[in-house]
């Protein structure tokens, strides 16, 4: 697009990046951080099993193949140097930040409520306001403390009540500090990961629990929705999920095409639908498009792909703006966005082809209100460890956790303030 064309984006559109409490904190102790110790030896020593096909693995092998790589220990210690990060906001030209709470720091045990954690996230939350950066609270993205885990997690409805409570309990310290809260992250892919692939904690291949699961997560958003609006009824609430521009490989074959069809409504539109009246905005974590052909058999180009050997499409975002405004007609905020890519190759044209396909979508009515980048910082990418890189500003956990930012984000910064110049 042209440097001088008309911006479609208002003055009010929300710049932002994401981050996750577990993936940057540091010091967490959840059901995450017990995995991972019990389980990074046997990581590392399947890495070129599980990861050998990726066309980087030679570059990623040796940290890869490392027990260390696989436990987030201290993070990138942001629960510390929050405010030296939030400064990069500034920098970047980002007015809105969405963030995790972690829940085993607020409630540790049972019913026990830590008031130097409240503490600490109100402060956190300060910090944001003070730099006039809007902040998009998300409540549960993954890591549980381990009492609850203990209980059976979200595998029993009975223990809903205990998520519902945190809920309740946050939104009364922080609900009137805050416009936006996302009550959970792509929960879609927490039930298949957790119970279907058996490749995340707690490592269950079960049909029945993983849409048992996946339908308490519809029933702890209601609830959390309802207790949220009822104690601030102006607050704007949604689900961050994760969607997949999904397509056949060949278009008209009636195989492909069922093939979609049903990936579509599973992977897609199931959860969205269940929660149509307890919703606010369309959340949308968007990194893949997926081509399908025969029965479920996934196909997809093999070039240009991520250090993680994702096919790249940034501009697939596009068609599940539309579909999803198409659906709901609610606002539509792309909460995660981005690419692993450690040498700065492919971000700058993934940003910009996602900055065309908003203006698309927006040009045809489609109402996007905000994007946020994933991730402002390098972080811990769950079981794949520490080696892919999504931050817009760069880490280095060999050297004192030394932050810079990165060429694209620097273009990316010069962007966001041309299309948020007045006209």
């Amino acid at each position: 697009m042209p440097e001088d064309t008309k911006p479609e984006f208002p003055k009010n559109f929300l710049w932002g990046a994401s981050v996750s409490a577990h993936q940057v904190e540091g010091g967490t102790h959840n059901q995450w951080t017990v995995w991972e110790l019990a389980h990074a030896a046997e990581l590392a020593k399947t890495a070129e099993k599980r990861l050998g096909w990726i066309p980087k693995w030679e570059e990623v092998k040796k940290q890869a193949e490392k027990p260390d790589n696989y436990i987030s220990g201290k993070g990138i210690d942001h629960y510390n140097r929050y405010e030296e990060d939030f400064d990069f906001l500034g920098k970047l030209n980002l007015n809105a930040f969405r963030f995790g709470i972690e829940w085993s720091r607020i409630e540790p045990e049972e019913g026990v409520w830590n008031e130097e954690e409240f503490e600490h996230y109100r402060k956190y939350i300060h910090a944001l306001k003070e730099r006039g950066i809007e902040p998009v609270m998300n409540i549960w993205h993954w890591s549980m403390p381990t009492w609850f885990t203990d209980k059976g997690g979200f595998e029993k409805q009975a223990n809903l009540k205990y998520f519902v409570r945190f809920v309740e309990k946050v939104g009364s310290q922080y609900g009137h500090m805050l416009r936006y809260i996302i009550t959970l992250n792509e929960p879609n892919v927490y039930a298949s990961f957790s119970y279907q692939l058996g490749l995340w904690p707690p490592q269950e291949k079960n049909a029945i629990k993983t849409v048992w699961v996946y339908w308490n997560l519809v029933r702890a958003h209601r609830q959390s929705y309802k207790a949220l609006k009822h104690l601030n009824p102006k607050l704007h609430i949604g689900v961050a999920s994760q969607l997949g521009n999904i397509q056949a490989k060949r278009p008209h074959n009636f195989f492909d095409e069922l093939s979609t069809k049903v990936m579509r409504t599973a992977w897609n539109w199931w959860f969205l639908r269940r929660i149509r009246h307890q919703q606010d905005f369309i959340g949308i974590n968007y990194y893949f498009t997926d081509y399908y052909t025969g029965l479920f058999k996934k196909k997809n180009p093999t070039q240009p792909v991520s250090d993680l050997g994702w096919y790249m499409e940034p501009e697939g975002l596009y068609p599940l703006m539309v579909r999803a405004w198409a659906r709901y007609k609610k606002p539509i905020i792309v909460t995660e966005n981005g690419v692993a890519d450690a040498k700065d190759e492919y971000r700058r044209w993934w940003i910009e082809e996602t900055i065309v396909a908003m203006e698309r979508a927006r040009s045809e009515g489609v109402n996007v209100v905000g994007y946020f980048h994933w991730s402002l910082l390098d972080n811990f990418e769950w079981s794949t460890g520490w080696w892919p890189r999504f931050g817009l500003v760069e880490v280095d956990r060999a050297h004192g956790m030394k932050r810079a930012i990165r060429p694209s984000s620097e273009w990316f910064a010069e962007r966001i303030r041309k299309l948020s110049a007045p006209e």
